[in-house]
């Protein structure tokens, strides 16, 4: 039935949104169950369908969704027969957390915590303290590590519990404050081929008695951006982690478990004017607004003072039907940033959130140009995005 011209149109209720699934299934849930399997104290077994294991092994393939490993299983052949495994043989995926994207849940990841809690809930965020936005992948302006986030990591936690813990990624991640901030703890061993850090992963699980080895790849991701999911170059780099991924598997000890996940999934946006909506050149999404924040489909809005309550209205207005449109509070009411916000984090979180929901993006041309040139985004609440596997094999 088509809606005549003169009802009001139907806006998005933030509390509609699909809210990932924390304390049950969501990235900052996998490292807290593996070491309860493993005994370190403290932890609890959040995600109900694994089973322990002595030795854990989690592959970490930037910006592999759920979605994309289905919709591919002539280019990935091995982690398309993996699906069914997937947590813990239910053959379900698992969640990201809001927003989707690296900083965070690589975050969510390390800490065992939801962005709400760890305290990197974007890609760029304000920083309180400051009144400037801060970008919290590449740490810039520079922000002191352990006041912006406090908390130990899981895998400092269990190295000191006694599980051999290892960190297996390229060599210019490790003095990097994100990993600093999120994966540290054990040892960090850098390795510039995927080969090679297959190879070092299946050493380290078999070095201890009770292990836990981080792996990491970041090119599915960075082409997916280049040039979108629906490339050569995007579809040349599944292939290839295809194939890392069945060379870790070949080579697991005895008594290991290997989780093959993601931080995000990904989806490619139309490069017209309907698609990706310009902040930059729109005096109405800019009215009021000190700072944007976040990124093309995940925004942080950032009003300025008492201009709060226009800016969420006009936003609502113009995009509420592409995107849910929440201020602050609804935001954190129906739970996008996890079940508990901590003090220091509140005043991180946009004025207004915005989350995608239609293929659309607001982008700004003027300052982030190379952001606005992407053709692969990721970021909102949709499955596309938020939905991640959680493959596993056994030895």
């Amino acid at each position: 039935m088509v809606q005549p011209a003169w009802q009001d149109p139907v806006l998005l209720a933030p509390e509609a949104a699909p809210v990932p699934e924390y304390g049950t299934g969501s990235l900052a849930d996998l490292l807290p169950t593996l070491v309860a399997g493993q005994g370190v104290p403290g932890f609890e077994a959040a995600i109900p369908e694994l089973t322990p294991a002595d030795r854990n092994c989690v592959f970490l393939i930037d910006g592999l969704g759920w979605e994309q490993i289905k919709a591919h299983p002539a280019e990935a052949p091995f982690l398309h027969s993996l699906l069914p495994t997937s947590r813990g043989g239910t053959g379900r995926p698992i969640t990201s957390g809001f927003p989707a994207t690296t900083a965070t849940s690589l975050a969510s990841v390390g800490t065992g915590l939801p962005p709400g809690e760890h305290g990197l809930p974007g890609y760029t965020v304000r920083n309180p303290g400051t009144g400037a936005l801060m970008n919290q992948l590449r740490w810039k302006p520079w922000t002191d590590l352990k006041a912006w986030q406090p908390y130990p990591t899981v895998f400092a936690l269990a190295d000191a519990a006694g599980v051999r813990t290892a960190q297996v990624s390229a060599p210019g991640f490790e003095q990097t404050p994100l990993t600093k901030v999120a994966l540290s703890g054990g040892s960090f061993l850098g390795r510039l081929t995927g080969e090679d850090r297959m190879d070092l992963a299946a050493e380290r699980l078999a070095a201890g008695d009770r292990s836990l080895v981080y792996t990491y790849y970041s090119e599915v991701d960075g082409q997916g951006h280049r040039f979108g999911v629906d490339s050569d170059a995007w579809r040349g780099q599944l292939m290839y982690v295809d194939g890392l991924a069945r060379r870790l598997a070949e080579q697991l000890p005895p008594r290991t478990a290997l989780y093959i996940t993601a931080d995000h999934g990904m989806i490619d946006i139309p490069f017209d004017e309907q698609s990706r909506i310009d902040f930059d050149e729109d005096w109405e999404l800019g009215a009021g607004v000190a700072l944007l924040g976040g990124e093309g489909r995940a925004r942080h809005v950032y009003a300025v003072p008492g201009a709060q309550a226009d800016v969420l209205t006009v936003w609502r207005e113009v995009l509420g039907e592409q995107f849910w449109v929440a201020s602050r509070d609804e935001a954190i009411a129906a739970g996008w940033f996890g079940p508990r916000i901590d003090e220091r984090v509140y005043g991180r979180i946009g004025d207004v959130v915005a989350a995608a929901h239609d293929d659309v993006v607001i982008t700004a041309s003027a300052k982030e140009p190379h952001e606005s040139a992407m053709v692969g985004m990721h970021g909102s609440l949709t499955p596309v995005e938020q939905l991640v596997p959680l493959l596993e094999v056994r030895s």
